[in-house]
């Protein structure tokens, strides 16, 4: 097997085949997770270590929520949770500020990050690659969550709906992100026009460098997810006069809070209580996550289908490779 490798390996470090090796398992069901990971159940993660010696109980637990433009202030909005969380597990908690998906995917698959919020659309490569286990979503009171794709232009663009992005410069975020690439790749042939082919695709790096390139005319238009660009409107980052909506899709489940497969397994059920235990209400994440009350349980093979559906489409296959190219 190839070694992982990722833009963030110097800094991160990598697995060497021989590492690899030594810790592949023996095991007749894995579907798409890599040669680590076993699936005898056939939930699509990675099942529990059986052996006591492969499981992990750190005096500290690292957690790390999915690469946003300005990592030092989501330190200081989650910190209502990491302190409910040390409580609830007894532990030291440290939140890990990653900076691209992959770093935050390779941290995870090399054992130094234990819990963690991964985007929509890196999560099927977390769950494969680095044996993240996705068990719960913010969501609303009435249990509905989700975040839908919306496109932008300038508000005195020409452009008025998906079809008029032919011969534009449309900003895309990374190659793994659902609303920000995959997504459109999927749907946008059908409204008329089909990325790289009918418009120019220019990778931005995030959903805010992509509206901040629209605000600023870099881009003619984006793609982008409504959850980060409603967070940015409130935070003053960009006069939503300045844009306008040309469309809009039906609801994508959001960011995957997740854990280690291999988390020692009393330890695991204490982060769960954690997440759904924590009170949003008075809070920073409450306040920077507008309509979200609380934490729902989900499973990768259910809410993730339709994301799985999207990324196969479009050929995606969860190998490092293909994280690498984001």
């Amino acid at each position: 097997m190839t070694p992982f490798i990722t833009r963030a390996a110097t800094a991160l470090g990598i697995l060497t085949c021989s590492t690899i090796a030594a810790h592949a398992q023996d095991c007749a069901e894995r579907g798409a997770l890599d040669m680590l990971y076993c699936d005898a159940n056939g939930d699509l993660v990675a099942d529990t270590p059986t052996d006591p010696a492969e499981l992990t109980n750190p005096d500290t637990l690292v957690f790390a929520y999915t690469p946003v433009e300005d990592p030092a202030v989501y330190a200081d909005i989650w910190e209502p949770f990491i302190e409910h969380l040390s409580e609830v597990t007894g532990k030291d908690v440290q939140f890990f500020a990653v900076q691209s998906n992959s770093a935050e995917v390779e941290a995870m698959r090399s054992g130094r990050l234990h819990v963690a919020g991964f985007s929509t659309g890196p999560t099927p490569f977390a769950v494969n690659l680095a044996g993240a286990v996705p068990f719960a979503i913010m969501g609303a009171e009435d249990g509905q969550f989700g975040y839908k794709l919306q496109v932008f232009t300038q508000a005195g663009s020409d452009i008025q709906e998906v079809a008029d992005l032919a011969g534009k410069r449309v900003a895309h975020t990374s190659p793994t992100s659902n609303s920000g690439n995959q997504a459109p790749r999927a749907l946008f042939p059908d409204m008329g026009v089909e990325p790289d082919k009918d418009y120019e695709v220019v990778y931005s790096g995030s959903h805010d460098q992509s509206m901040l390139g629209v605000v600023a005319g870099d881009y003619d238009a984006a793609p982008v997810a409504s959850e980060v660009v409603d967070r940015m409107a409130e935070r003053g980052l960009y006069d939503p006069a300045e844009v306008r909506k040309i469309w809009e899709s039906d609801p994508f489940p959001t960011t995957s809070f997740t854990m280690a497969h291999n988390l020692d397994p009393e330890l695991a059920e204490k982060v769960k209580e954690a997440f759904f235990s924590f009170d949003f209400a008075g809070t920073a994440l409450g306040e920077e996550f507008d309509g979200v009350s609380k934490f729902i349980p989900i499973t990768y093979k259910d809410q993730w289908a339709v994301i799985r559906q999207i990324q196969a489409s479009n050929g995606v296959e969860y190998t490092p490779q293909g994280l690498a190219a984001n």
